[in-house]
């Protein structure tokens, strides 16, 4: 017999730990290769993690409700004895010792603040250093860059000394001690910071709540506690100004209704009008491309990818954002089955980590609710949101040749909702606007 250690695997990009919810299997259970053994949360979705091999359950290392660190051990299983399950042991085992002999040699040479500074919560979501395949950063090669000021993208611009030119502790003291390329503020002097330098406030500091007469104390779940501070922290980030325009659905309404039971017969899948939504604002991206971006600080980071993220409410009644990406070089009907995969799994919890990060630009139904207008707050380290109300017939002034007549239109609010540190009102209210124009000018003859 061997054992394997079944270590927590990558969870997407710059998701570093995550929460063990559920232990599927118990102590002295058997496992099947590929099968789900225990269920983990991140602050970006929750997951079920399989088994890469087969063997029985020895133990559980990470209890629930514990935190795991992405590459290390969460259980131990016994496998059969044999060439290959042995060599994957020994292979997992010396990744592991390889990785806290890293540590020890970088902890022990380290200054009494630099460890403080290691063991406090990464609180500063846009100043937080993301490691990636391809850009890992040591938590201590993090911290002293967060100590010193040091941006994501100048950390990357250091030359690597590590494995696979990876930035080791030396590399970023070398560099700090031999002048930096750029100039940072102490954290002693009182100049004004950006808005997304700024510490983020824990805004559920410990409280003694009692209930009074006919009340009742209802905790928060996880997701919800998730939701909250990343809405007050997108609030405190961006300066929110909103733009509105109501637009004439018609001629999509009318299409939609003469092709829908011949799309669902043909494609086996339902068309809404969010693909068509969607599709228009694809467009209006490519006309405006400072719509697609994000802020680091003063830079300005203009997105070469349109990846558009969708707000879908979840049977417990949170919402999730899954994201389309490379949305642009879908056709309508590849944004249908894309759209209807991605609610329909984000409903019932199905959704992968990286299938709700990397979103550019987001898109919130809440037309779905019966409410025509509203102002959605920003997905931070994004810069914009488009809110798209519910189609309402109303009495309309219809030009024609003849005179201006009044009619019976289909009507629906787009509301849009941007960042005021670098889309000012001009750009924001003519990216809408564009939207609200290629709706309008939707072909009713044309075929999908």
């Amino acid at each position: 017999m061997a054992e394997y250690k079944f270590l927590l695997p990558s969870m997407g990009e710059g998701v570093m730990e995550a929460t063990v919810t559920t232990w599927l299997k118990s102590v002295g259970d058997k496992i099947e290769e590929d099968e789900s053994i225990v269920e983990v949360a991140t602050d970006k979705v929750d997951s079920d993690v399989p088994s890469p091999v087969s063997g029985v359950l020895k133990e559980i290392i990470v209890k629930e409700n514990k935190v795991a660190k992405v590459g290390e051990a969460m259980a131990i299983i016994e496998t059969e004895s044999s060439n290959e399950n042995d060599s994957n042991s020994i292979d997992n085992e010396n990744l592991e010792s390889e990785q806290k002999g890293e540590k020890i040699a970088e902890i022990s040479e380290l200054e009494k603040e630099v460890i403080e500074e290691v063991a406090k919560p990464l609180n500063n979501v846009n100043n937080k250093i993301i490691s990636t395949e391809d850009n890992f950063f040591s938590p201590l090669v993090k911290s002293i860059a967060e100590k010193e000021g040091i941006s994501i993208a100048e950390l990357k611009n250091i030359s690597g000394s590590g494995v696979k030119g990876r930035v080791t502790k030396d590399d970023i003291l070398k560099y700090i001690k031999d002048g930096r390329s750029t100039k940072t503020v102490p954290n002693n002097q009182s100049e004004e910071k950006t808005p997304s330098s700024q510490p983020k406030e824990n805004i559920f500091a410990s409280t003694n709540v009692t209930a009074g007469t006919n009340e009742e104390i209802i905790e928060m779940d996880r997701m919800r506690k998730i939701i909250a501070q990343h809405m007050v922290d997108s609030v405190r980030t961006s300066p929110h100004v909103s733009s509105f325009v109501e637009t004439d659905m018609t001629n999509i309404v009318l299409w939609r209704n003469k092709i829908k039971n011949n799309f669902q017969k043909r494609e086996g899948e339902k068309i809404t009008f969010m693909p068509i939504i969607v599709h228009a604002i694809i467009r209006a991206i490519k006309d405006f491309p400072m719509i697609n971006v994000s802020v680091e600080g003063d830079k300005i980071i203009k997105k070469n990818n349109i990846n558009i993220g969708i707000a879908v409410a979840r049977a417990d009644g949170n919402l999730i954002v899954p994201v389309i990406k490379n949305a642009d070089q879908l056709s309508l009907i590849g944004l249908t089955k894309k759209i209807n995969d991605l609610a329909l799994r984000a409903k019932n919890n199905q959704l992968k980590p990286d299938e709700i990060q990397g979103g550019t630009y987001t898109v919130s139904n809440i037309g779905s609710f019966g409410n025509i207008l509203g102002t959605p707050i920003i997905n931070q380290p994004q810069v914009a949101i488009m809110a798209v109300g519910s189609i309402v017939k109303k009495p309309a002034v219809i030009e024609t040749p003849q005179g201006d007549l009044i009619g019976i239109r289909h009507k629906m609010y787009l509301s849009h909702s941007y960042d005021h540190r670098v889309v000012d009102g001009a750009l924001g209210g003519m990216f809408v606007k564009r939207v609200s124009d290629y709706l309008e000018d939707f072909d009713i003859n044309q075929e999908i």
